[in-house]
């Protein structure tokens, strides 16, 4: 049986490693054997979760060099279980230690407290801190690189922080082109400077701001899914609302379809090229928990860094009084920016996931030459 810290059935990922412990990590197993793999080809991956411009992200920047200890050998996976791991070097754990007994508002302290009985690493949140999702894009940036061999691209952007927004839709050229050349990631390079504006004036407030992460999976095949309760849109849901942060989901429509008619939310079918496509894609990509062949588009919904310089009410839980908290450390001022990255190799994973376990994806890629 595999443990809550666990995720897929075929190509399997166990997280591992806490915000102020020595290391985080992860293991990939069931990645085919074959694909060619380097420590470079996760590490591009990483440096994409921090943003160029410092005044936007927190102050503990880590270095975050990627060490492959296993599962790989003369550059391509063997089968074997591929263990990656990232060192914790920038922790400064005496931040924490005033507020041991102060649950941080908006932070899962309080609940960890109560579940592990005060034995849960509570230094920076511990395994409930985004640092956790350095974990993510290490095994993403497998997922994304075997989903590649099928041709298959998964592409995520910022298009609101705050009350900024994106006023239309990005053509998929300017998604590649632009999103990771502004410290948002936002492909509307006006829209970016205004979410860096917005940024900048709640972080000068001693406040913070959350935004929404737009995500598309382009050319996944019709028929991948596995109902009814690994739903290819549940099994995606799931692992996006393990991303710390993530408050909301919607595919397609989304809860706009809640107000539509059946004849405005329906996607009528056409031939396109020879193959079966839809005029609209309300449904996102995504019907009776399998694809449909149409792009993957999701939403996600990421709430407010909890952690701000702004006195807050508390409770001091070792003599069980009322207290305030004013949380001090190195935080970001929004989240957004970074949670590009890790949504788009969240999704990578469970696609991956999915194409092996509908036969889409061989187990070994090839032979390889005497």
């Amino acid at each position: 049986m595999l443990t809550a810290n666990t995720i897929g059935k075929e190509f399997a990922v166990t997280f591992f490693g806490e915000s102020h412990g020595k290391c985080v990590g992860a293991v990939v197993d069931g990645c085919p054997a074959g694909l060619p793999l380097t420590e470079q080809d996760i590490q591009k991956e990483i440096d994409k979760r921090i943003p160029s411009k410092k005044e936007i992200v927190s102050g503990r920047i880590e270095k975050d060099s990627v060490e492959i200890l296993s599962g790989v050998f003369e550059g391509y996976t063997t089968g074997a279980p591929i263990c990656t791991l990232v060192w914790n070097k920038e922790a400064i754990p005496t931040d924490y230690d005033a507020i041991r007994d102060l649950p941080r508002p908006g932070h899962a302290d309080y609940a960890a407290r109560v579940k592990y009985g005060g034995f849960n690493d509570y230094r920076g949140g511990g395994r409930f801190s985004g640092r956790i999702t350095v974990a993510f894009v290490m095994a993403g940036a497998i997922a994304k690189k075997l989903l590649a061999t099928l041709g298959v691209e998964v592409l995520a952007y910022t298009t609101a922080i705050g009350d900024v927004k994106m006023d239309k839709a990005p053509a998929i050229d300017e998604i590649h082109k632009n999103t990771y050349q502004n410290a948002v990631r936002c492909p509307d390079s006006k829209c970016a400077k205004a979410m860096e504006e917005a940024i900048l004036r709640a972080k000068n407030e001693g406040d913070s701001l959350g935004g929404i992460v737009e995500c598309t999976a382009l050319n996944v095949p019709a028929g991948v899914g596995e109902p009814v309760f690994d739903a290819l849109d549940a099994d995606i849901a799931k692992i996006l609302f393990t991303v710390p942060a993530v408050k909301g989901v919607e595919f397609g429509a989304g809860f706009r379809a809640a107000s539509l008619k059946g004849s405005e939310n329906n996607d009528p079918y056409i031939v396109d090229n020879g193959r079966v496509a839809t005029l609209t894609n309300n449904a996102g990509g995504i019907l009776g928990g399998l694809s449909n062949g149409m792009p993957i588009n999701i939403r996600v919904a990421i709430k407010p860094t909890p952690s701000i310089r702004r006195e807050q009410k508390t409770v001091n839980l070792s003599k069980m009084e009322e207290n305030t908290i004013q949380i001090k450390g190195r935080h970001d001022p929004c989240i957004v920016p970074k949670a590009v990255p890790v949504i788009e190799s969240a999704v990578a994973i469970v696609l991956a996931d999915h194409l092996i376990r509908g036969g889409f994806i061989p187990k070994v890629l090839g032979r390889r030459q005497k």
